[in-house]
């Protein structure tokens, strides 16, 4: 480990069912600072293993890292990363055979980018709800759709402290006639149907050939990304549907975390696509589905609520994780 004053070189990455992003992080421990010298994404299908991939980054640095900070979908359990999305099987001990490394430590990739709500500026905020009036400081929720539906909560005080959830598991509940056709097309009486269902790449995808079906259509589309391009530019009616669905549905479902967590701190967005989706997102009745949850709807009216583009947080995160676990104790 590095000196007092010498910064150490740590490597970080979140890694989910599509894109691996990596980044090489320096840490000065007197001033608790942060840079990062190296960043970037790969597609997790182009590569055999996640080890690859980190080989492929560090290849050509003078100056390789001894720890790694993991962020990624899923949870561990038994040394092994527990998640269906997934490219490849990530397994803690085995990376670090593989890469010699000192210290492979997994987090959940919310988790880091809780971890990362201090360092999100202006710049990359999209506001969708702006509180008339402002509430006290309180816990922060981030969620994000993305290959599955991620969920973690920040809560405030002199040492903060991040719960990872599982939130995305959660039994989807249908409100309008049009959801309850698609639920009923989507999943079997009586099965567990999960918010991620819907409210994920995948499940925008889901959405739309539901809705192509109830219609008796071929579907025009044949991945979430031409989903969410086609409801952009308004040439695809179901298309424009779905992703009308998929904002009551994520109004709704962001409204019960903000009242289970108390989120007076705001909702945080997060997820590649939304950001391309904003302008929908604020036309849609995403902030009224937020809201109208009865006698808590003053309460949610204090809630702040933004789209973050986390490209690099993650990454981030995971490094100020690491290194906050890591942290001496101060004496006393």
């Amino acid at each position: 480990m590095a000196g007092h004053d010498t910064p150490e070189l740590l490597l970080a990455a979140d890694v989910g069912g599509t894109h691996a992003r990596l980044g090489l992080i320096a840490y000065s421990r007197p001033a608790a600072m942060l840079d990062v010298l190296a960043y970037q994404v790969y597609p997790c299908r182009d590569d055999a293993s996640l080890d690859a991939i980190v080989q492929r980054f560090c290849q050509g640095m003078a100056i390789r890292p001894r720890r790694f900070a993991l962020a990624c979908a899923g949870y561990l359990h038994e040394g092994r990363v527990i998640n269906s999305h997934l490219q490849w099987p990530i397994e803690p001990a085995a990376l670090e055979r593989a890469l010699g490394l000192d210290e492979v430590c997994v987090l959940n990739d919310f988790v880091a980018l809780a971890h990362a709500v201090p360092h999100l500026n202006g710049d990359a905020a999209t506001p969708l709800h702006v509180p008339a009036r402002a509430a006290p400081a309180g816990p922060v929720v981030v969620v994000g759709p993305g290959t599955g539906l991620g969920v973690a909560v920040r809560l405030p005080g002199p040492a903060p402290q991040v719960l990872p959830t599982e939130a995305g598991h959660i039994q989807l509940a249908a409100r309008t006639s049009r959801e309850r056709q698609v639920l009923a097309v989507l999943s079997p009486a009586d099965a567990h149907a999960p918010y991620d269902m819907v409210l994920s790449g995948p499940g925008l995808l889901r959405v739309y050939r539901a809705l192509c079906q109830i219609e008796g259509v071929a579907p025009a589309c044949h991945a979430p990304a031409e989903v969410v391009a086609a409801a952009v530019a308004n040439r695809d009616a179901l298309a424009h549907e779905t992703l009308q669905l998929f904002c009551g549905w994520l109004g709704s479902f962001t409204g019960d975390l903000a009242m289970m967590y108390g989120a007076t701190g705001g909702i945080h967005l997060a997820g590649g696509f939304l950001s391309q989706m904003t302008d929908l997102l604020r036309a849609s009745s995403f902030v009224e589905r937020f809201l109208d949850k009865g006698v808590v709807r003053p309460f949610l009216e204090t809630v702040p609520v933004q789209v973050v583009d986390h490209a690099q947080l993650a990454v981030i995160g995971a490094a100020r994780w690491l290194v906050e676990r890591t942290a001496p104790v101060a004496s006393v």
